[in-house]
């Protein structure tokens, strides 16, 4: 069974940012001889995440509200005691609300490949979450069958 790996790079903006992989995703697809099997899309960072829903722009203002809501910046999150903490880079952000956003989401999804093609739902699309930009980040594609 052929397998197909690579990386993307997603260069992100400040705060939370919602990016559609869907289309790097089909060219990948397009790329190859695989034509049934899966794809694995995983996200390589602790302060970012994936889902499938739909693209719709009111929606993912929707989202990040209520992200926001659970996890606000401002709370006094232990992680962020940066002076308590040891062997951090000088550059090391106060981030704890981006990693706990993650944690509610996914880190991966694994979506069927059928004749070549995703077999994703009228509205769905692979969306690529920054909880902790500004920032280029790698995610991982893996592609698998026959």
């Amino acid at each position: 069974m052929p397998i197909i790996n690579q990386v993307i790079e997603v260069k992100t903006d400040k705060g939370i940012g919602i990016y559609n992989i869907t289309p790097q995703l089909k060219e990948l697809i397009a790329s190859t001889s695989i034509k049934n099997g899966q794809v694995l899309v995983f996200s390589r960072h602790t302060t970012t995440a994936l889902t499938i829903n739909e693209n719709e722009e009111r929606l993912l203002e929707d989202v990040k509200i209520y992200l926001r809501k659970l996890a606000p910046e401002s709370e006094p999150y232990l992680h962020n005691d940066l002076h308590l903490r040891g062997d951090i880079p000088e550059d090391e952000p106060m981030n704890a609300h981006a990693h706990l956003m993650a944690m509610m989401l996914s880190s991966s999804e694994v979506i069927p490949l059928v004749e070549g093609k995703m077999m994703l739902g009228t509205y769905q699309s692979v969306l690529f979450f920054e909880l902790d930009g500004p920032r280029t980040r790698t995610v991982f594609f893996q592609i698998s069958g026959e």
